[in-house]
């Protein structure tokens, strides 16, 4: 349903923009992260998870499907790439992602490796979190917002989980530092 109400919305905006002359974008955006992302979603789920570890509320993570691979980025980059469609003469629609995919098992390995830890000591495998309709593998193709927006993501994988580990840690109060 999420995904078919998104569908609609895009083509609403172009009928519009077609039929009455309004300027308007779509910017159809890649998984944008940051701290204030839903606890439930799994890049928060995972860093939530590391801190309540390290803080001895959990023993264990449980997880689905780790092989999952997602086109991640950061919120703050993805605003700014909404700003600037809208400051466009013409409207337009764009892809915003990062145009890199890293898997749920990256994002476990490069949190739990901040602190020196093996993800593979605490997570479990809960079958209760494999989708029915999971799709495996998304990447996104910024190259129209790169060519014609002049924009750029600028914020890296890796900085992109240390930012949102650090909001965790700093929320639940844990000492570790990261490396």
């Amino acid at each position: 349903p999420y995904a078919c109400a998104k569908v609609f919305c895009h083509f609403i905006v172009n009928n519009y923009r077609d039929s009455y002359g309004l300027h308007a974008s779509c910017g159809i955006l890649f998984n944008h992260e940051s701290p204030r992302r839903g606890e439930t979603f799994v890049s928060r789920k995972i860093t939530r998870g590391l801190a309540r570890i390290l803080t001895g509320q959990d023993e264990k993570l449980f997880m689905g499907n780790l092989k999952s691979q997602r086109d991640w980025g950061y919120a703050r980059d993805y605003v700014e790439a909404m700003w600037m469609m809208l400051q466009q003469e013409e409207p337009d629609d764009y892809v915003i992602a990062t145009g890199e995919s890293h898997s749920v098992e990256e994002f476990l390995e490069e949190s739990f490796g901040s602190v020196g830890l093996d993800w593979r000591q605490y997570v479990e495998i809960d079958p209760r979190y494999f989708r029915p309709t999971e799709v495996e593998f998304l990447l996104g193709d910024p190259s129209k917002a790169r060519t014609k927006l002049g924009w750029a993501p600028k914020t890296k994988f890796k900085d992109l989980v240390q930012i949102m580990l650090r909001a965790d840690f700093d929320a639940h109060k844990v000492g570790h530092k990261l490396r």
